[in-house]
């Protein structure tokens, strides 16, 4: 059954508008288990970087970041909604090209960037975020 909103279009947007992200917690708190898991130290979060990563290993000039894998766009499983499919179109897009220019930013001023996909924190895809940990220096082979 379908119900009506109760709001006009114009109120239900400015409703919307007011709503704001808690930002990735989960996903956050998902990373900081493999970190003390893994005895991986020397990270801190919300640093004042460009691109605002998640985590940054300063000593490393190491920028981490967890991206959802439908505001980022992962090709494995971001779709978008089939209402306001042009808005949700442009807004996957723009995301995308921050994400691009967030990273060569970061890498222009001499930091190595790290990119963490939601669905790899699963139990069943961990593994991929040891690879990424070990390539990058923070884990042993």
């Amino acid at each position: 059954m379908d119900t009506a909103d109760v709001f006009t279009k114009s109120k239900r947007s400015e409703v919307m508008s007011r709503i704001h992200s808690s930002g990735n917690r989960e996903t956050e708190l998902a990373l900081i288990r493999v970190f003390h898991e893994r005895g991986i130290t020397g990270w801190r979060r919300q640093a004042s970087l460009f691109g605002k990563p998640d985590f940054i290993f300063a000593k490393l000039r190491l920028a981490v970041f967890v991206d959802g894998c439908f505001w980022h766009g992962c090709p494995m499983h971001s779709t978008i909604p089939v209402g306001n499919r042009a808005f949700w179109e442009r807004k996957l897009v723009t995301n995308k090209l921050r994400d691009r220019l967030v990273n060569r930013t970061l890498r222009a001023k001499g930091w190595k960037v790290l990119r963490i996909w939601e669905h790899e924190l699963s139990r069943k895809q961990r593994f991929l975020v040891l690879r990424k940990l070990r390539r990058i220096g923070l884990l042993s082979p």
